[in-house]
């Protein structure tokens, strides 16, 4: 599964060297890809607004609701792991077809869903092609795209990654303001099967693929252990009373299913047939840099929960006005991504991360001084420091993971990345949602009004997000620049 390139292109070849002379359909590829990537990703997030509005339309509870966020969230988590074998075996352009097929296909049937059962299919479809298109747009990239000008390309990939999540509630809440929930998809359909379209005329087969056998035993064990474990995590920030199965039994399920999922594949990859090929951590700078990337997305998920909670419960504000707020610091991270990636091509990455998880450490410690009468522009001015100091972390993190890879280890890359994304989304919104729902229940009991209780609770959540960012501050001094060609965990000198 992970024998040696050959192909041009799998050794990390640029755009000019593939595809003879046709070297402008092929700097189309990654245009098309970020906006199909960024149309699917955005839909993650698109649901928790229109929650509402759907129970009461479609005759449903909140918790069971709740399942069209939660069972996405499922799928994704089940099928990215596989995503580096369906990489390494077929052509991107097949790839890229049946995953934009699928999210087309979800996509329609949830604006035709006549009840709750067949718009919760079509949410399951849509995530099926969402699942797949992250892992294929970053390792597209990295094999169309030489070493010395990633950071500005992997730029536009963080913003699909961070914007696209935070701009989805603030969307759906527009759409509502105007047309029926079912609007959401329908706006978003004929985008899809323009991408669609578009990809089938101009993607060309731009790997090679190869001989790669995948392993049965390890897709139910990976969908118990990801899927256990952001169940779980998402259980625990939605309540005990939502969940089919409690929480914490899903996570221990999840827990001990990675174990065996870990050990299977370590066996397994010696020959060449792991699903997921975890040899990736071999290289020091990708392991310290997910590690970073699972805090940074622990404390932007975890943000995105609190502050609209905050905002509504605390403050009073109403969802337009909480949605609006959050805005500015999405379109900031946006706005940042592609100058952080031209600013990582020259300087590397420790010059950008370190002041980057500074600044998001101290805005964090600036958040625990919220309270009951804390002025909205306070929040909107320490929601763009924070999500712009994100922004300097997530383009450097993952340009230099992924590069410090062997060529044919993207894929598995690849595929972390986009695991560590899910996991550590569900658990940055179960840590903070915890947190601050134990300690605004121990505040009540104390004789605290509610809203004294809710401001304590969000002043404690915020106050775990400022000392684990003290931590992640630290890490950012063992990230390491590699240089062109060298070898897998090997760091160039600064």
């Amino acid at each position: 599964m992970t024998g040696q390139p050959s192909s041009p292109e799998a050794d990390g070849g640029s755009v000019q060297q593939h595809g003879g002379g046709d070297t402008r359909a092929n700097r189309f590829v990654i245009p098309l890809l970020l906006m199909s990537a960024f149309v699917v990703i955005l839909n993650e997030t698109i649901m928790g607004v229109a929650l509402p509005a759907l129970t009461r339309d479609l005759g449903v509870s909140v918790a069971t609701g709740q399942w069209l966020t939660s069972a996405f969230m499922l799928v994704m988590a089940v099928v990215i792991p596989a995503t580096g074998y369906l990489l390494q075996r077929f052509h991107v352009r097949q790839v890229f077809i049946a995953a934009m097929t699928l999210f087309s296909l979800g996509t329609l049937l949830c604006f035709l869903a006549p009840g709750f059962g067949f718009l919760l299919v079509g949410r399951v479809v849509q995530a099926t092609g969402t699942a797949i298109m992250m892992p294929l747009l970053m390792t597209t990239v990295l094999n169309l795209v030489p070493q010395d000008r990633r950071g500005r390309t992997m730029g536009n990939i963080s913003i699909v990654m961070s914007v696209a999540p935070a701009v989805g509630p603030t969307l759906a809440g527009l759409i509502l303001s105007v047309l029926d929930w079912r609007w959401m998809f329908g706006l978003v359909l004929p985008i899809a099967l323009l991408g669609l379209a578009m990809g089938a005329l101009f993607i060309r087969n731009l790997t090679e693929p190869r001989a790669a056998s995948i392993d049965l035993l390890s897709l139910p064990v990976s969908a118990l252990a990801f899927g256990g474990l952001v169940y779980g995590f998402s259980g625990l920030g939605e309540g005990e009373a939502t969940a089919v199965v409690p929480p914490a039994v899903a996570i221990g399920v999840g827990a001990v299913a990675l174990v065996l999922f870990v050990w299977r594949q370590l066996r397994l990859q010696r020959g060449d047939r792991a699903l997921l090929d975890l040899r990736v951590f071999r290289s020091t700078q990708f392991s310290v840099s997910i590690g970073l990337v699972m805090i940074s997305f622990m404390a932007l998920f975890g943000t995105l929960i609190l502050l609209p909670v905050y905002m509504q419960n605390v403050l009073g504000h109403d969802t337009l006005v909480t949605g609006l707020t959050l805005l500015p610091g999405g379109l900031a991270m946006g706005l940042l991504a592609p100058v952080v990636g031209r600013l990582y091509d020259r300087l590397g990455p420790r010059p950008l991360v370190i002041p980057g998880a500074a600044v998001v450490s101290l805005v964090l410690w600036g958040m625990t001084l919220f309270d009951a009468h804390t002025p909205i522009g306070m929040i909107v001015t320490a929601h763009i420091l924070l999500s712009g100091g994100l922004g300097f972390m997530f383009t450097p993190l993952l340009t230099g993971a992924l590069g410090s890879l062997r060529p044919e280890l993207y894929s598995h890359g690849s595929a972390v990345v986009g695991t560590v994304q899910q996991v550590a989304g569900a658990a940055g919104t179960a840590t903070f949602v915890a947190v601050m729902s134990a300690t605004s229940a121990g505040l009540l009991s104390d004789g605290f009004t509610e809203v004294g209780a809710q401001a304590g609770g969000v002043h404690a959540a915020f106050l775990l997000g400022a000392v684990v960012s003290v931590v992640a501050f630290a890490m950012t001094f063992f990230v390491r620049r590699v240089g062109p060609g060298a070898p897998e965990g090997a760091p160039a000198a600064h």
